[in-house]
């Protein structure tokens, strides 16, 4: 009976070696993973995806390559580019006076502004430098492709998706300095509509408005149709946000 008491001792204890052993291999003693916030596109393998992607025409796959934007920077209009940071909140608050003195009301007041022909805003006589900025960088892409993930890795890409896009258009103007989610979008500038600039944003989902106009990936007219778009849209759901100023 002793050896027998022994015997099973010895393979109880092989046992618990070897469930040992496959524990550590495993890394049974590591904290989980975190889990990854959600977000419409920062990289392919996110829970969350753009939920109006089927209405962003986006590419097929197999389709030929596009060539790639330049850098947001040389979109800008200035002469001398973009300039380091943001503007500062005098230097819009003068722009905004001014520009109220020529047209005598509000400027940025919706559905007027900011017009668009032939798939390219254009900027109304007197807007502030920043404002045209913006819509110098959604012009060099308007009528890009749209790929979910694109404009993430880089501003410079070949397609961008909703987020991207509009990351590449604000940091044209100074606004940005790395690309964000939609996610991080609602998070971007101050509460609220904006006079000039607007994004809307939910963790599905951004576009934005500039001097009325929209900027959206969602709702263009086809593959190649411009992102700049007159036609309104409801922004039940989401969070709007401006720049201090704008």
């Amino acid at each position: 009976m002793r050896r027998l008491l022994i015997a099973a001792g010895s393979l109880l204890a092989v046992a618990l070696l070897g469930a040992g052993a496959l524990a550590f291999a495993g890394g049974g003693d590591e904290e989980p993973p975190t889990e990854r916030p959600a977000s419409a596109s920062a990289e392919r393998g996110q829970a969350v995806r753009d939920t109006e992607e089927a209405q962003a025409h986006p590419e097929p796959e197999g389709a030929g390559a596009h060539p790639f934007a330049t850098d947001p920077t040389e979109a800008a209009t200035s002469e001398e580019g973009i300039s380091p940071g943001a503007p500062s909140d005098e230097q819009i608050r003068r722009d905004l006076r001014e520009l109220e003195r020529y047209y005598g009301r509000r400027p940025g007041s919706r559905g007027r502004g900011v017009g668009v022909s032939g798939g390219f805003a254009e900027a109304p006589p007197g807007a502030p430098l920043v404002v045209e900025d913006v819509i110098a960088g959604g012009n060099a892409i308007a009528r890009f492709p749209y790929r979910w993930g694109g404009g993430h890795g880089s501003f410079i890409d070949d397609a961008y998706d909703c987020s991207g896009s509009v990351s590449y258009a604000l940091a044209a103007a100074g606004l940005l300095d790395a690309p964000l989610t939609s996610g991080g979008l609602m998070r971007w500038g101050e509460p609220g509509r904006g006079r000039w600039i607007t994004v809307y944003a939910h963790a599905g989902h951004v576009y934005m408005e500039v001097g009325g106009l929209r900027f959206d990936t969602s709702g263009r007219s086809g593959r190649r149709g411009s992102r700049w778009q007159a036609a309104r849209r409801s922004a039940a759901g989401f969070e709007a946000r401006h720049w201090p100023g704008l």
